[in-house]
């Protein structure tokens, strides 16, 4: 029973990024985790490769509308992949059992993650719901020195590899930002970076664990089979309000796992 509804919630998070073009990535590891019982890190790990997997389609469905520079995104996606890649093979095994102990309290390797991963969907939903508007005018070309954008795809590709989800709410200001890309460009150009960085990070799992690839590759199948329908239906809903909608459901969500975590 729990991977049948383990597998209809790949459907919905399918559906979620093909409707609003993002974040139902970041579902995948709350559904891994209180769902199915996974711990943190096999579920982020998976998640990883969920992500990289449908980033794949959305990169294919953006080309085709020619909102895609593949140029700007490679000069992320060196950075970033490095920091994923290092974070997933060296930083997350070797994490302590016991963060911190303050008298009674145990931080724990498995809440610490999950917290952090909390604060990071607070950030997101806040920015689902607020939208775009703090961002420059997307016909403003900009340019800054490459170490600059260097320092951005690591840290960015840091916080990827540790929760697991695509970080397209920080890449897509980034490449407004500082990679002077139009909105929608920088939305299918993240799925570069997104698709590059999760797929790499994940081979730094496959070396320190043991993967279910019966049950990934099927929830990753059905992901995608959910973000196709997910695009047809985007014809007729209307994407900012879902987003905004979305953003509210995703800030509770974040709440509810912090409350959990640090009650637990």
């Amino acid at each position: 029973m729990e991977d049948i509804l383990g597998y209809l919630g790949a459907l919905v998070i399918g559906l979620v990024l093909g409707l609003i073009g993002g974040g139902g990535s970041i579902l995948t590891v709350p559904l891994l985790v209180y769902l199915l019982g996974y711990n943190p890190v096999v579920a982020t790990a998976y998640s990883l490769f969920v992500v990289g997997s449908s980033s794949l389609v959305g990169v294919i469905q953006k080309h085709r509308k020619k909102q895609v520079d593949f140029k700007t995104g490679f000069t992320f996606v060196f950075p970033s992949f490095i920091a994923v890649y290092m974070s997933r093979r060296f930083l997350v095994p070797y994490i302590p059992d016991e963060v911190l102990s303050l008298g009674g309290f145990v931080l724990t390797k498995e809440m610490a993650i999950m917290v952090f991963f909390s604060l990071v969907m607070l950030l997101a939903s806040i920015s689902m719901i607020k939208g775009r508007k703090n961002l420059e005018p997307e016909n403003q070309q900009t340019s800054q020195p490459y170490y600059k954008t260097f320092v951005q795809g690591l840290f960015i590709g840091l916080v990827t590899g540790l929760i697991g989800a695509g970080g397209g709410f920080l890449y897509v200001p980034a490449l407004v930002i500082w990679g002077g890309l139009s909105m929608k460009k920088a939305v299918g150009t993240s799925l570069i970076i997104i698709a590059f960085n999760s797929l790499i990070g994940f081979t730094g799992d496959i070396q320190t664990l043991e993967i279910d690839w019966v049950f990934l590759l099927t929830f990753s199948a059905i992901t995608i089979i959910g973000i196709l329908l997910g695009g047809y239906f985007s014809k007729y809903i209307s994407n900012k309000k879902l987003k905004k909608s979305f953003g509210w459901f995703v800030m509770l969500m974040a709440i509810y796992i912090l409350i959990r975590e640090i009650s637990a």
